[in-house]
């Protein structure tokens, strides 16, 4: 009887140290995998990896000048004067003028009615966002008046997956070059009708049902050169997408993976106004 209880006892016993190593191994792959889930966190910080050079930014925003080319009859679209000068006031201070859609800026639901939302009401977190970078250089260097298909758009998709919810959509046409010639970049005929590409209204119904907050393009307006009714801005202002027009170095945005900082001016009651875009490019 005592050699059975013996026995019995040395199966307890190892059956409990079984029990706690395990528990111990469980305890230590646990933790360690909740260290590389931080550490994995941590490397995909892009607001971090952009103080320490992980992460490249770029700058999709055009300087403020009387330079740029402005919509045809807006050709006075800004203006700044000296207010104070060093040599007289022993500092430098301007005021400046501008048009609410001028250089690179942003277009508020409240340009185009029904739309009600004015740029200061745009809510913050429609300013961020992955961006969809749809590349149509080639189409665009065929047909200047080219408008983005649905087809397109799914054959973006089909390489990078759905447009995600939330994202902002940049249509890239490569207008950009020709920013430093007004009339290249206007692209107008002997009719004054201006050609440049844009997005159709079936793309951009397409892309209001994957949930997009914006539409940005390199061009003048989200709307095709030859557009008279602005169909474009009819459909997405209304349903509560703002645009960005005039974008810079739409180039050098990867198709997929980049984050989208856009930051307009908090007018009250505006339409519109002149908004900093910037792209955060994952890592290398």
């Amino acid at each position: 009887m005592c050699a059975e209880r013996r026995i019995l006892m040395r199966k307890i016993i190892f059956t409990a140290a079984v029990l706690v190593f395990g528990a111990a191994t469980a305890a230590v792959y646990s933790g360690s995998a909740v260290a590389q889930k931080h550490k994995t966190a941590a490397e995909g910080n892009w607001i971090e990896g952009v103080s320490d050079g992980r992460n490249v930014v770029v700058d999709m925003t055009y300087p403020v000048s009387d330079k740029f080319p402005a919509w045809p009859g807006d050709d006075h679209g800004f203006e700044a004067k000296a207010n104070a000068t060093v040599e007289k006031d022993g500092y430098f201070t301007r005021s400046f003028w501008m048009l609410e859609h001028y250089g690179t800026h942003m277009d508020a639901p409240a340009h185009f009615p029904p739309g009600k939302i004015t740029l200061d009401q745009i809510p913050e977190t429609h300013f961020f966002g992955p961006a969809v970078v749809i590349d149509v250089r080639e189409e665009a260097g065929k047909d200047p008046d080219y408008r983005l298909t649905v087809v397109r758009v799914k054959k973006w998709e089909a390489v990078h997956g759905n447009v995600p919810r939330g994202a902002i959509a940049v249509l890239r046409t490569g207008w950009g070059a020709r920013v430093p010639d007004a009339a290249r970049y206007r692209n107008m005929d002997s009719n004054k009708v201006m050609h440049f590409p844009g997005y159709s209204v079936e793309s951009v119904k397409f892309l209001i049902e994957r949930s997009v907050v914006g539409l940005g393009i390199d061009t003048l307006s989200v709307d095709y050169g030859p557009s008279k009714n602005y169909e474009v801005h009819r459909v997405d202002l209304p349903a509560g997408l703002y645009n960005l027009e005039n974008l810079a170095h739409a180039e050098e945005l990867p198709e997929s993976g980049a984050y989208i900082i856009a930051a307009p001016i908090k007018l009250e009651g505006g339409s519109g106004g002149p908004c900093r875009v910037f792209a955060v490019l994952p890592p290398k």
